[in-house]
């Protein structure tokens, strides 16, 4: 839909023909953006990296998860039960594959890394909550999507060298968004806690590190992780446990650097945990109790769905 319609020979030629009298003028510099592929179509990737890949900047990516796997009945975005949560965060995790997929076809026409993958529009699709217009894609957000975006969002800053902006589908009503609106009402969601918390990524440099951990049903891991390191020289580590119903004790071991001071901030609860109109505050992020430092690391309490 949206364009894609299109055989990607067409849009190829199409999209070459287009950007010859998008010009340069004085010291603006375009950023020439083709239109991607959708989810895992490597036929479209391969067609357009082949015939446009030196003409464009940015190619963009769609993927949204839709947890019954059925875009006519995608499911509720609030009745669901163990199974659909991981089914759910199952679509999610897809993300590093899609990644590494299409990054590896670019690679082939691209070896400098010139083109940036742009994955602007993710999330979960849900169906729209009953009584509205459903050509708005007003959905509700539990815990569950916050979740996703947790996972996602980590995904996201281990390819920090290869991919450009990232955007959530949508930001205020529409779809997995981070603000709801009713007349003069406002809510923020728990999709909106994470970005959030997830702020001090921002104009810092990845540091590398690695996640071991058991899998959930579905073949994820429990533990979603990533680094990152301000100019400042503070550190910023953002954790997901993903299990629905269990607890879990994370070691973090931080090599290379003295661990001073050390703070966190924590979101969790049932997975069908959401913030309303009546109750606005359902979902918040707390001051992160209980840390302990160990002779091998620091000890990180992470409740279920955290």
């Amino acid at each position: 839909g949206c364009g894609c319609n299109m055989e990607p020979e067409f849009y190829a030629d199409v999209y070459r023909r287009y950007q010859t009298y998008c010009r340069n003028y004085g010291d603006n510099r375009l950023y020439r953006i083709a239109c991607g592929p959708s989810s895992g179509d490597w036929h479209w990737t391969e067609v357009l990296m082949k015939k446009a890949g030196k003409y464009m900047d940015g190619l963009t990516l769609h993927h949204y998860v839709v947890p019954s796997g059925d875009w006519k009945s995608k499911g509720s975005a609030t009745e669901f039960d163990e199974t659909r949560y991981y089914e759910t965060l199952r679509g999610a995790a897809r993300m590093e594959d899609l990644i590494q997929g299409h990054l590896a076809i670019m690679d082939r026409y691209d070896p400098d890394h010139r083109v940036q993958l742009l994955v602007d529009e993710w999330g979960c699709w849900h169906d729209v909550e009953k009584g509205t217009n459903p050509g708005f894609l007003y959905q509700q957000n539990t815990l569950r999507d916050a979740m996703v975006a947790a996972l996602t969002l980590n995904i996201f800053n281990h390819h920090a060298d290869r991919l450009g902006p990232c955007c959530i589908a949508q930001m205020v009503n529409v779809l997995q968004a981070m603000v709801l609106t009713d007349g003069d009402r406002m809510v923020l969601t728990p999709t909106y806690h994470v970005f959030s918390m997830f702020r001090g990524h921002q104009e810092a440099d990845l540091l590398e590190s690695c996640v071991f951990s058991d899998t959930l049903p579905g073949g994820i891991k429990r533990l979603s992780a990533s680094a990152s390191r301000a100019a400042d020289g503070s550190v910023t580590v953002t954790l997901a446990n993903l299990h629905a119903t269990e607890n879990v004790k994370v070691l973090l071991n931080v090599e290379g650097m003295e661990q001073a001071d050390v703070r966190g901030t924590i979101l969790h609860g049932d997975m069908h945990a959401m913030n309303t109109f009546e109750h606005p505050q359902t979902v918040k992020p707390e001051g992160l109790e209980g840390l302990e430092r160990t002779e091998r690391g620091l000890l990180v309490p992470m409740p279920a769905c955290s």
